[in-house]
Order: C-alpha cells, then structure tokens, then sequence
C-alpha cells in the first residue's frame, strides 16, 4: 500500500470505518482512496462524498464494481465532484449508471479542474452518454480534457455513437489513452477508429482486445503506421480474429516509430525531453492498472489499483 492510500476490496464496511476514511480525508492525508467493491449503506456513501468533496489531497478515486450503485449515489458523487479540485483519476467501472447516470455526472465531470483519466467500463453506457463523453475531449487547449479513457465492455453503444467518439478523438487535443477493449466494434468501427488515430495528434495507446476484428482491420491500421505519421505507440488486438503475424508487423513498425523519436530527440540535444511514454498496462497481462498521475504542479506519482 502507498503513503497516503486507503485500499479496501470486496468487503462490508463499518460505521467506524467510514469514520476512519473521512477523517483521513478532511485531515487531507490521502491520495489514493480505493473502495471497489465494497458494501456500505447509503448513508455511510454519503459521509464518504461529503470527504471527498472537502479533501485537497486526494488525486485517485476508486469506486469500481457497484460502489455507484443507484442514481442517488451517482447525484451524490456528482456533488462532491463539484466541490472537489484536486482529483485527477476516477475509476467508476463496474458501476450500473446507464445514460442517465453519465447524465447527472456530466457537469461535474466536464468542468472539474483536475480530472485527467476517467474509467466507465461496463458502465451500461449508450449514445448519449457518449456524445456527453465527447464534451471532455476538447479540440483546443483552451479547457482542460481527458488523456486517459476507458469505455471497455459497454455494449449498448451504437455505430452512431462510436462514430461521434472517433470524431471527437481526431480532434482532441489531449487525449493519449484509449481502451475500448470488449465492446462489439467489428471491422466497420474499427476503419473509423483507424482515421481517427491517423488524424489525432496525441493519442499514444489503443486497446482493442476482444473487440470482434479480423485481418481486414488489421491491414488498414497496418498501411496506416506504415505509410502514415502517427503518435501512435501501442496498439493492443489480442483475442481477435486477427493473424499473429499481421499483430507482430503493426507491432515492429510502431516500435520502430518510438525508437526513432527518441533518436531525434537526442539529436537535438539534452533541453529537449523525449516524449513522455504512457503509463499503460494492458488488462489482460496483470489484474491490475499502473496509473501516472501527473499534478499541476509537476508532481508526479505512481499508484497501483486493482480494476
């Protein structure tokens, strides 16, 4: 466990260890904050949201599988959100918020001041909570957005809305990280998702894994690292129907594209810092995510949660 974390899982918590979190939070001694999974009653959630809402410390929340559990919770979340400005990384997947969960989180989200990495996997999430989705992937650095999103496992979602999300992705100013892993894309989706990352000038990382793609796919994200610039630097296709040999030839060309940035920036000299690699693990090689968390003030940290 971290300095500063608290890290519960799976367990039916005590009033008094609800009392123990939050006076941990209001003394501003936690930056990490993991309940995923856990039992507690709705009131004693409410005593945690009120913590979280007046802690200047905590930089990562995790609140994945069914913490979020009823719309109440999610409007409860939303206002300690609205209060709260130093969390960076939410993690809510596992939760069943549907449209109309993202809905009343919407504002809280797209308007917090530090939130950098959010994860609605397995969320039950549809259209319009893509199209809200859309809103924190700003196409100019003039408002802060997301570099790290995760939308695995939300099956609901249509064409039309992973249409807006490819969209939304070309244009992002920020974005680097996105897992779209297990949702039912196909070929067709995927071709979209191609344009996007040739057209994106930030995204660093995209997951694909069980996402229902053949060679097709995978040929055209091949001519596109071949023939195209891209910041592109990991791409996972694992467990699709997909040929080892293709998955290693779009792998080799996107290290070879790494290995030449670094080159380059070397060649101009020690004042210039190589790009920043993503701090990204894909899920199926751990049961865990390794998270870089990065404040406005240049500090950084390294913290491990479980999804």
């Amino acid at each position: 466990m971290l300095p500063g974390s608290i890290q519960i899982t799976g367990e039916a918590l005590s009033g008094a260890e609800i009392r123990d979190i939050c006076e941990s939070l209001k003394e501003n001694s936690v930056r990490l904050l993991s309940v995923r999974g856990c039992q507690l009653s709705d009131r004693d959630f409410g005593r945690v949201c009120r913590g979280v809402s007046e802690s200047r410390s905590l930089a990562q929340l995790n609140l994945n599988l069914g913490v979020v559990s009823s719309g109440s919770r999610a409007k409860q979340l939303a206002d300690a959100l609205e209060a709260n400005r130093s969390i960076q990384t939410l993690f809510l997947h596992g939760s069943p918020l549907l449209d109309a969960g993202l809905v009343t989180l919407n504002t809280a989200l797209s308007t917090h001041p530090s939130l950098v990495s959010l994860d609605l996997g397995d969320c039950m999430l549809g259209d319009e909570a893509v199209q809200l989705i859309c809103g924190m992937l700003p196409p100019d650095g003039a408002k802060s957005g997301l570099r790290e999103l995760t939308l695995s496992a939300n099956p609901a979602i249509t064409t039309k809305g992973w249409a807006r999300l490819a969209i939304a992705v070309a244009h992002s100013s920020q974005l680097r990280v996105l897992n779209l892993d297990y949702n039912p894309l196909g070929d067709q989706i995927a071709g979209m998702l191609a344009v996007a990352v040739a057209s994106s000038r930030t995204l660093e990382v995209l997951d694909l894994e069980g996402t229902g793609l053949t060679n097709q796919s995978a040929q055209v994200f091949l001519d596109m690292v071949e023939n195209y610039p891209t910041c592109l630097r990991v791409l996972v296709l694992a467990e699709n129907a997909i040929s080892p040999e293709l998955q290693q030839q779009i792998s080799d060309l996107l290290s070879e594209g790494e290995d030449d940035d670094d080159k380059e920036a070397e060649a101009r000299g020690s004042s210039v810092a190589p790009r920043e690699k993503p701090a990204w693990l894909p899920h199926s090689s751990s049961n865990s995510q390794m998270v870089l968390m990065t404040s406005g003030l240049g500090e950084s940290f390294l913290a491990e949660t479980e999804m």
